[in-house]
């Protein structure tokens, strides 16, 4: 059966034990950028891009012989090589991998990447880059022409710029190192708002970094770490019961309709870091306190959305879960929309204090045809002394599509 060679590339030539592997073989896949690599070699050349097109000819020409695939660095890290195991399987290939990418840029910067946060962005949405970024002191970004480092840069300051999180505008430090291995390899550094207004080539390694923060649990804050007005907080066993009911997927789109103090939203940001978190508020004095909450716990998934529901809810992208914390009087209204844009196995979750609450959503969930159950939750806190303190019993109603 014939093979493929997977044959990585470093640099502006090809080894001498790499050239007897292209001689012997029926045809080559090569990038446009490596084509003067391989000179008059008299092979039939395959287009690297578009990916499908390419798959569709290399498996043509695997009748014929073996067949040479050239890539940047190593195959296998970021880049063709999964999909071409996918394709053929991996009995099919022999990887000849060179230096990575990420090998070269760290060795450029003098950087151990031992713990080093690697994130790519080819072909990837950059969708809640801060979310995804803030939270490691150490990151490094395969990027695109399309999410460049200066739109990377420019995303992260507006978040931050939002927030007024100026500590950490002042802390974070980026490194570029663009066209590694070639003549024109170029290293900037500089500061969030220096990269932003910069140009780059679409070649490049972005290195993000900033202060490592103390580790903290995953889930558990205590209403005293959470900034809040006036006890206006949806107490800590509530909170637990409410996240539980909510089943949070590890990705996809959370909204958080009447935010408050964002306790719900904060303690999501940190179960579920990849989740991207739309908390909707319209009191100022609570948006205060959102903000105030993202940069004490760095929950840069969370947007806040300024405004009030169900109209804030227009322009933001289909949830896969909804929690409704507070209506404003609204709340019919804003299941109604929020059941119009439920995704598929998505799900609602309302807490009600009221009776009032509690009848209206029992019943619109059901009228929408979602399948509804509830529970009532009743607390009470007792002092060391034996002392009682019952909360307001809350009852947690969830539609499912």
């Amino acid at each position: 059966m014939s093979r493929i060679e997977l044959i990585g590339i470093s640099g502006q030539s090809l080894s001498p034990e790499q050239w007897p592997l292209l001689r012997r073989c029926k045809a080559l896949v090569v990038s446009r950028r490596h084509r003067p690599l391989v000179g008059d070699l008299p092979l039939p050349l395959i287009d690297i891009a578009p990916v499908d097109a390419m798959l569709a000819r290399l498996e043509e020409a695997l009748t014929t012989g073996d067949v040479a695939v050239l890539a940047s660095g190593d195959p296998l890290f970021f880049g063709i090589g999964r999909t071409l195991i996918d394709r053929f399987g991996a009995g099919r290939i022999t990887v000849h991998p060179a230096l990575s990418a990420v090998q070269l840029a760290c060795a450029r910067f003098r950087l151990p990447w031992d713990d080093l946060t690697l994130m790519s962005l080819h072909g990837r949405t950059g969708a809640h880059l801060p979310g995804r970024l803030l939270r490691h002191a150490k990151v490094m970004l395969f990027t695109d022409g399309r999410t460049s480092p200066d739109r990377v840069a420019e995303d992260i300051l507006a978040a931050l710029t939002g927030c007024g999180d100026q500590e950490r505008i002042g802390a974070i430090r980026i490194r570029v190192a663009e066209n590694l291995g070639l003549a024109d390899e170029r290293l900037t550094s500089g500061s969030l708002a220096e990269i932003a207004s910069g140009t780059f080539g679409p070649l490049n390694m972005m290195l993000i970094e900033q202060p490592d923060r103390p580790a903290s649990p995953p889930f558990g804050l205590g209403e005293d770490e959470i900034v809040h007005s006036r006890g206006l907080i949806t107490k800590d066993e509530v909170r637990a019961a409410t996240l539980h009911r909510l089943r949070l997927p590890a990705e996809g789109v959370f909204w958080d309709i009447g935010g408050g103090s964002g306790s719900v939203s904060v303690e999501a940001a940190r179960l579920c870091p990849d989740l991207a978190i739309h908390t909707i508020e319209k009191k100022p004095e609570e948006q205060a306190n959102i903000r105030a909450n993202i940069r004490r716990h760095s929950a840069y998934s969370i947007q806040l959305v300024d405004g009030e529901a169900p109209e804030a809810l227009a322009g933001l992208p289909a949830p896969d879960r909804v929690f409704i914390g507070g209506s404003g009087g609204r709340l019919e209204a804003i299941i109604e929309a929020a059941a119009a844009r439920l995704a598929d196995s998505g799900r609602i979750v309302v807490n009600a204090v009221l009776d009032r609450t509690e009848t209206t959503a029992l019943a619109c969930l059901t009228r929408l045809g979602l399948r509804v159950t509830a529970s009532t939750l009743a607390v009470t806190r007792r002092n060391a002394d034996g002392a009682s303190h019952p909360l307001n019993p809350i009852t947690l109603i969830t539609g499912d599509k």
